[in-house]
């Protein structure tokens, strides 16, 4: 039976989700067990169809969805119970039974129903009125750890009902134990990764993961995490479990065949190359970064080094790709430790001066120490640019959660990029 889904993103990655959708649809272990078909993007996220093992394909092998949401209903709305028939009319034993713990999520875009708890009360009630009235008995709710995650999406006119076969959201890959201050999401890195060209070509390890990774400031190393499994091909969702497993009717051998190919994919890259690089001022995050490259099954160690990002050296000879999320809102302390900047600062002007006079020492390292590199940059400081006296060869305008940032490119040539110097703080 064809089921229709929608593969929620972050905010600015719709198109790179859906060229990725379009390539797990290709990959030949998913074609011969979850053919599905790529439909539209939409802000947040991209439609796709096909029978439920599709589902599981994109949980195991998208790297930049968020989670994958099974379409269940939809229809016009002018109030709440309009949302209460359209749920109590759904048949959820299909799907689950009392025994089942419930949440109920929901979001709006121009909604005019005034409190969205109270909307959300009342798909909760439609659910268990419609079970107790068909099978005598009623789920319970959890909103912690719950088996089934119920969302509803209204805009304006409409709401659509979809049942989450997820769990987790996907950017928990299992992996990650150790995550230091503000961890940028492994999905959001993902989509970057993307977006920098860093992706696996059709049958090979083609393009630019054949050529050197390096990011000055790792942090707890999610993108070093992420580059080496775009490098190796393997599937980021191995490591972890996903709420359609629980479901009822799930189709248990397509699973069984979609997860055990990603597992031969990984002994396969047991003992494969990588040359991928990652340094940070501070011991602490390089042992994060090391504990979580292990923790995710990577080949081998993380290649680490401890050193300023205003003095750091190519790791290898041959020019490659630059990637990084430098901190926002911190100093960067001389002992090899982040430390929150502290407050207040003695001005405004203090603050954007140590940020210019840091930003001008790790420009000049670049261009000196990084010709023929490609330096990405992603950061929520949009006027970085500016501070690095570089010009940018493209923006592209990504969220953070709610926080607008921006993915800025940098084509190093050796004593080039020069822009105006920034304005006296």
């Amino acid at each position: 039976m064809t089921e229709a889904f929608f593969a929620p993103c972050p905010r600015g990655l719709e198109t790179a989700l859906a060229d990725e959708l379009r390539e797990i649809a290709a990959r030949p272990d998913v074609a011969a067990v979850a053919p599905f078909a790529v439909h539209r993007e939409s802000p947040g996220g991209v439609s796709f169809s096909g029978e439920m093992a599709a589902a599981y394909a994109v949980n195991l092998h998208s790297r930049i969805a968020s989670r994958v949401l099974l379409r269940v209903a939809a229809r016009g709305y002018r109030h709440e119970d309009d949302i209460y028939e359209l749920v109590r009319a759904q048949r959820w034993e299909r799907w689950f039974t009392p025994e089942e713990s419930l949440r109920v999520d929901i979001t709006s875009h121009k909604s005019p129903l005034r409190s969205l708890n109270f909307t959300a009360l009342r798909i909760k009630d439609a659910v268990c009125d419609a079970m107790r009235e068909r099978l005598g008995a009623r789920p319970s709710v959890d909103t912690v750890s719950p088996d089934v995650r119920i969302y509803a999406h209204l805009t304006e006119h409409d709401c659509t009902i979809y049942l989450d076969t997820s769990g987790e959201p996907l950017f928990k890959r299992g992996w990650r134990m150790e995550k230091g201050e503000a961890p940028l999401k492994e999905n959001l890195a993902a989509g970057i990764l993307r977006l920098a060209g860093w992706a696996r070509g059709e049958g090979a390890q083609a393009g630019v993961v054949d050529q050197p990774f390096y990011d000055p400031m790792c942090g707890s190393g999610t993108f070093l995490v992420e580059a080496a499994q775009v490098a190796l091909g393997l599937a980021p969702g191995a490591g972890r479990t996903f709420a359609f497993e629980w479901l009822k009717g799930a189709d248990n051998q397509s699973w069984r065949t979609l997860k055990g190919e990603a597992r031969a994919a990984r002994e396969r890259a047991a003992t494969a190359p990588l040359a991928i690089y990652g340094s940070d001022i501070s011991t602490d995050m390089l042992a994060m970064a090391q504990a979580n490259w292990q923790r995710a099954g990577l080949p081998g160690d993380a290649r680490l080094k401890q050193v300023d990002a205003r003095h750091v050296q190519p790791p290898v000879a041959e020019p490659g790709v630059l990637i990084m999320n430098p901190p926002y809102g911190e100093r960067i302390a001389v002992r090899g430790e982040r430390r929150a900047a502290p407050e207040p600062m003695a001005s405004d002007s203090a603050e954007e001066q140590a940020a210019n006079q840091f930003a001008s020492a790790f420009a000049a390292t670049l261009k000196q120490n990084f010709a023929g590199w490609q330096a990405w940059v992603f950061t929520g400081d949009l006027g970085l640019p500016r501070r690095l006296r570089l010009k940018e060869s493209r923006r592209v305008p990504l969220y953070n959660g709610n926080i607008e940032c921006r993915l800025f490119r940098f084509d190093m040539v050796r004593g080039g990029n020069r822009g105006p110097a920034p304005a006296a703080g």
